[in-house]
């Protein structure tokens, strides 16, 4: 587990019962670790920010560039976080390197107890939990505690001027400041998080409302300034306001609620504000899964459903159900963003493929290298070629086997017709040949599967062999 950063960073204690927790917080201060300045990140590869359709509910998982993922909320209680587990599978993602609660409603945790469940015992487990540090009396609070005690999952009370030390990526936490905002309104007091890669960056405040937005703009003015914003309490008018949205000054909005919210989110006055704007407005219940992939210079905007992006006309499209597994397709740009890439798969190609479209295939596949292969892991190898008419982004791309061993591509374009080889052993990497740095061999001489992942997480090849 990756350590955290030690600024004003609190152990929860809890005496864990199945409604809720008793007892007292108990401090642990740290000052000594320097609060990175912005921009300093360099970019190599991509990140890939999706944001899950779980209706009237929240759940965002971020793949670094090194592969690392933080996963912020987890959805509704109702579905236990069948949506999100599901979402995550889909992606094979393998571990959650950061949980992140927004706050403690049962609208963010309702998928905590089951995410925690299902990593610590059937995947990588779970590195570490940041929550503000504010109970709920609810049995959905107390079994997310319970599986947090139950399988020793590091958790950390997490305030303004923490970070989390994602791999790559800059991470700044903007709240809940030290006090808390109203007493301990849960609201308010959400984890407020701002990622940056290169010249992107993306805001999340969770259901923070008018005096966390008010404190956020006296606080850090510009400094939120950000390309994508996620719009506040899925869209209420009790958050996004006007001056929070002038000092973001986003080039993207996303709404994640409910297409029949009992709570008519998102509502006219926010859509109306961010029409005032011109701010494309991206909505789960009607986009889907909306995913954001950014190179540090621009960002590709990807979703399952083509529907409106002018706020005021959102509404005109049919719904997407969550759970809904239809792929991503790429619906915009904003900036230099990294190239989108097709699924090559039959389907895919029938329904989206174009004549400048990448596709990755494997052309050789060298699992049994001479003599001893752990002493000959170079002679171990699979070779890819892109056999489409454009060029293929490879950066933040993963290989991997039957077993997990994975391997992340680094920033390599792979033009039409050339080809790339991965070696399983240690060497310079080249435009054509690439080193896993592996201890050992990676490929079972009596067959194993050649996964392909993209940078937005979604399997694009498989190939197995025997």
């Amino acid at each position: 587990m990756s350590t955290v950063r030690p600024l004003a960073v609190v152990f929860l204690v809890c005496a864990v019962v199945l409604a809720g927790c008793s007892g007292a917080p108990v401090s642990v201060e740290d000052d000594s670790t320097p609060t990175p300045e912005s921009g300093t990140v360099s970019t190599n590869g991509t990140v890939a920010v999706h944001n899950i359709n779980v209706g009237q509910s929240v759940s965002t998982l971020v793949v670094g560039p090194t592969g690392e993922t933080i996963l912020i909320d987890t959805g509704h209680y109702n579905d236990d976080g069948e949506y999100v587990i599901d979402y995550l599978q889909r992606q094979d993602i393998d571990r959650i390197d950061y949980l992140v609660t927004s706050h403690n409603d049962a609208d963010h945790i309702g998928g905590n107890a089951a995410v925690i469940e299902h990593f610590e015992t059937e995947a990588d487990g779970v590195g570490a939990v940041y929550d503000p540090g504010i109970a709920a009396s609810t049995a959905t609070y107390g079994e997310y505690l319970d599986a947090i005690e139950r399988h020793d999952v590091t958790l950390y009370e997490t305030r303004a001027g923490d970070s989390i030390p994602f791999d790559g990526v800059e991470t700044e936490v903007l709240g809940p400041p030290e006090p808390y905002v109203d007493g301990e309104d849960r609201n308010e007091n959400s984890i407020v998080l701002r990622l940056s890669y290169g010249s992107t960056s993306f805001l999340y405040t969770g259901d923070a409302e008018g005096d966390a937005e008010r404190r956020l703009v006296e606080e850090y003015g510009s400094g939120l300034d950000s390309t994508v914003y996620k719009a506040g309490h899925h869209g209420s008018s009790s958050s996004s306001s006007e001056t929070l949205l002038d000092a973001v000054d986003p080039k993207a909005a996303v709404v994640s609620s409910a297409y029949d919210s009992q709570y008519g989110h998102p509502h006219d006055e926010v859509l109306e504000a961010f029409s005032e704007r011109s701010i494309p407005t991206y909505w789960t219940a009607t986009h889907g899964n909306v995913v954001f992939v950014t190179n540090g210079e621009g960002v590709s905007v990807r979703t399952q459903a083509e529907a409106p992006t002018d706020p005021l006309s959102i509404r005109d499209a049919a719904p997407v159900a969550p759970g809904t597994t239809t792929p991503v397709e790429e619906r915009a740009r904003i900036g230099a963003a990294p190239s989108a890439t097709s699924t090559p798969t039959e389907t895919a190609r029938a329904d989206g493929g174009t004549e400048t479209e990448g596709e990755l295939v494997v052309e050789t596949i060298h699992a049994d290298a001479d003599g001893d292969d752990r002493e000959n892991l170079n002679d171990e190898y699979v070779t890819f070629r892109n056999v489409g008419d454009g060029p293929l982004d490879l950066g933040g791309w993963t290989l991997r086997d039957e077993a997990d061993k994975t391997y992340t591509f680094p920033q390599l374009t792979l033009s039409a017709g050339e080809t790339v080889t991965v070696y399983t052993g240690s060497g310079t990497d080249t435009d054509t040949e690439l080193y896993w740095g592996a201890d050992g061999p990676v490929w079972n001489n009596a067959g194993d599967t050649v996964i392909v992942t993209n940078a937005a997480g979604e399997r694009v090849l498989t190939e197995s062999y025997s």
